[in-house]
């Protein structure tokens, strides 16, 4: 392979995707159907279903390993396991930091709090997983009105994703306040949109969207850790595994 930055038509795809799916969004703010669907049961449906999808974020955050090999078989990879050893010499298997290999290339992605080496941007998710599952069920099941800011919260929630997709040019807490950032702005164009729309259908559309971006964050940050492997210097097991994962996706 030549010596330059690691590329990915796939990624570039869906970070288009993602981009013009938040172009919408902001569309639907000037420009929502005028007739309103009228179901006493979308509100409850779609706040079960979001919380679903924060429920599985959470879980995800505390089971990695098993949450990546689904992600690696749904990618057509084979579920592949990248995991590493206990031993922290490059020559093998570098020790982890925050389910991170320990090598300088990743210190951007782990945060220390006391004694604890974390990762950033996994904390980041299970905080704002945690934050929008409390306002999931003030708005979909409680009193929550934010009609008269639902405009607002839409052209907010939208910087915040479109920030939150490129997390990884950011730095540790920096990183992990994005990724809070991430989870609760899509969560603020959802009920934004419900709100001005309330429409079964639209909601629909928008949760699909949201699952899109955050796997579209995931697969940002896959890349991220291949480009970091792939311009390290140092011989490592993790390193070609992490290459050869790269080259089985974008052959």
């Amino acid at each position: 392979m030549p010596q330059t930055l690691l590329r990915s038509p796939l990624l570039m795809f869906m970070i288009g995707v993602s981009y013009f799916s938040l172009f919408i969004a902001v569309m639907l703010t000037f420009n929502p159907p005028l007739r309103q669907e009228g179901h006493l049961w979308r509100k409850p449906m779609i706040g079960a279903i979001f919380g679903l999808i924060c429920l599985l974020g959470v879980a995800a955050v505390f089971f990695p390993k098993k949450s990546s090999a689904m992600l690696r078989l749904a990618s057509g990879d084979g579920g592949r396991d990248l995991s590493i050893g206990d031993r922290n010499s490059h020559g093998d298997y570098p020790a982890l930091q925050g389910h991170h290999p320990d090598c300088i290339g990743f210190s951007a992605h782990v945060i220390q709090i006391g004694d604890k080496i974390l990762c950033a941007a996994c904390t980041g998710l299970l905080l704002g997983a945690i934050m929008t599952l409390a306002g999931t069920v003030l708005y979909f099941y409680g009193d929550l009105n934010i009609a008269q800011n639902s405009s607002l919260a839409v052209f907010v929630g939208t910087v915040g994703v479109g920030l939150g997709l490129f997390q990884l040019k950011f730095r540790s807490f920096l990183r992990l306040l994005l990724n809070i950032l991430f989870v609760l702005s899509s969560f603020s164009i959802l009920i934004g949109i419900d709100a001005l729309t309330q429409s079964l259908s639209i909601d629909l559309f928008l949760v699909v969207m949201i699952i899109f971006w955050l796997f579209t964050r995931i697969l940002l940050s896959e890349w991220d850790h291949w480009n970091i492997c792939y311009t390290c210097r140092s011989p490592c097991e993790i390193r070609e595994k992490r290459i050869g994962q790269y080259l089985r996706l974008n052959p």
